[in-house]
């Protein structure tokens, strides 16, 4: 059997918003960046994460940086949120320069988006096309919850530009829903996927979870099934990971439910990744599936390949020409900073060389590409060769100058990337 690694929803990608900071440096008053940043600002793609950090429930698994209406003090609720993100996108606008490059893709993640009225992510698209420029053919994400959305809700977000609906549907079975502490009931993301499609979106995502403590090979082949009779041009699937201070975490301290088994979820992603190659979906990065290449979701790519983004909200990160920054997490000193008209950025730090290569070892060979043979020193080379003889990384790909994992080099993903960076 095989330790899974690397899989979980809170990847090194910075896809989502954790809940604790790291450490850094302090980051300027005004949000100015290096001269070195900015040099090379436009020749990369660039897009603009917006993180809502509102929930109507908290689920017991979740350690991203959300609140519900009880954890907040008064005065600060979704309806007032949008007119604190339009003053970070205007600070960024001017941190940026006089000529950033058009906006390639924009994602609204959380938390729940689709908390906030339509019109108020329409008002915050709007700003940052005015601002920016959208790219022709721009992705536009948010996700959703499914219970959050109505058919209505969905075709005033498609008339806004949204073109990508991302749907947290974890699960199609009852009891792993109950676990999860999720609110919509078995069927209702496929319902939301349809009313979506009704509504004229042509790229769905729907998320899933596995290795919930009570969950069968059955449980999880039935939403594996429920997700695809759904057709969604994308699947995404992560392990469930108990992280420190959550409910989940001391529910199983308590012995109340047990500890996600690592042989478990490997076998349960050698499941999934059957289940969807039979249903057409191909892997393009280690939890991503997608029917063809205008499936993939553009926005996450920029990640994986390090190109530049602007994270807009509390405890989003950011990262422009090697320069990364984390903004303050609390949606009050958030809007704080702001009004004060400062940045809200909490701290940065300068990747140096070796971190940069890191990234670009680690993020590469994410994806189903892998990255050239040529970007690895020569200690990183001898190891891909190494493992290319014990079927981790892909002899076809080597031979062509690439490091690529096979299913098997997919599971020990994070082990691999040690040794080739090393």
């Amino acid at each position: 059997m095989y330790k899974l690694v690397g899989h979980s929803r809170q990847p090194a990608t910075l896809l989502v918003v954790p809940s604790a900071l790291p450490d850094g440096d302090p980051a300027p008053y005004d949000g100015a960046l290096p001269e070195p940043a900015l040099a090379g600002f436009g020749s990369r793609p660039f897009g603009i994460y917006v993180h809502v950090p509102f929930c109507a429930t908290r689920c017991g698994y979740c350690d991203f940086n959300t609140y519900t209406a009880s954890e907040l003090p008064g005065g600060l609720s979704p309806r007032g949120y949008a007119d604190t993100v339009l003053a970070e996108l205007r600070l960024a606008r001017h941190v940026l320069g006089d000529r950033p490059p058009a906006v390639e893709t924009v994602f609204f993640g959380g938390g729940t988006p689709s908390l906030l009225p339509s019109e108020h992510l329409a008002v915050v698209l709007r700003e940052i096309e005015e601002l920016f420029g959208l790219r022709a053919a721009a992705e536009v994400t948010t996700e959703a919850n499914p219970e959050s959305v109505t058919r209505g809700y969905l075709a005033r977000l498609r008339e806004a530009g949204f073109t990508r609906l991302s749907l947290g549907m974890q699960s199609a079975v009852g009891h792993v829903l109950a676990t999860l502490d999720r609110q919509h009931t078995p069927g209702r993301a496929a319902a939301a996927v349809e009313e979506a499609k009704q509504a004229g979106f042509e790229h769905l995502n729907l998320d899933l979870i596995y290795g919930t403590p009570g969950e069968s090979e059955e449980d999880w082949q039935a939403s594996l099934d429920a997700a695809i009779a759904a057709r969604p041009d994308h699947i995404s699937a992560y392990a469930l990971i108990v992280e420190e201070g959550t409910a989940l975490a001391r529910r199983i301290a308590r012995g109340e439910l047990p500890k996600p088994d690592d042989d478990v979820l490997a076998d349960r992603y050698v499941q999934a990744e059957e289940t969807l190659a039979r249903a057409g979906f191909g892997w393009y990065e280690v939890s991503n599936w997608a029917r063809s290449p205008q499936g993939r979701c553009r926005h996450n790519e920029l990640y994986w390949t390090s190109a530049d983004w602007w994270g807009i909200g509390p405890g989003a990160h950011s990262h422009v020409g090697g320069v990364r920054w984390w903004n303050v997490k609390h949606p009050a000193a958030y809007a704080d900073r702001l009004a004060s008209g400062g940045s809200p950025a909490h701290a940065r730090e300068m990747l140096d060389t070796r971190a940069r290569y890191y990234e670009r070892v680690l993020l590469g060979l994410r994806l189903a590409e892998g990255l050239p043979l040529r970007d690895l020193s020569p200690s990183g080379k001898q190891a891909a060769r190494r493992y290319v003889t014990y079927g981790l990384l892909d002899r076809a790909a080597h031979a062509a100058g690439r490091a690529a994992l096979t299913l098997r080099g997919r599971l020990l993903a994070d082990a691999v990337v040690r040794d080739l960076v090393d």
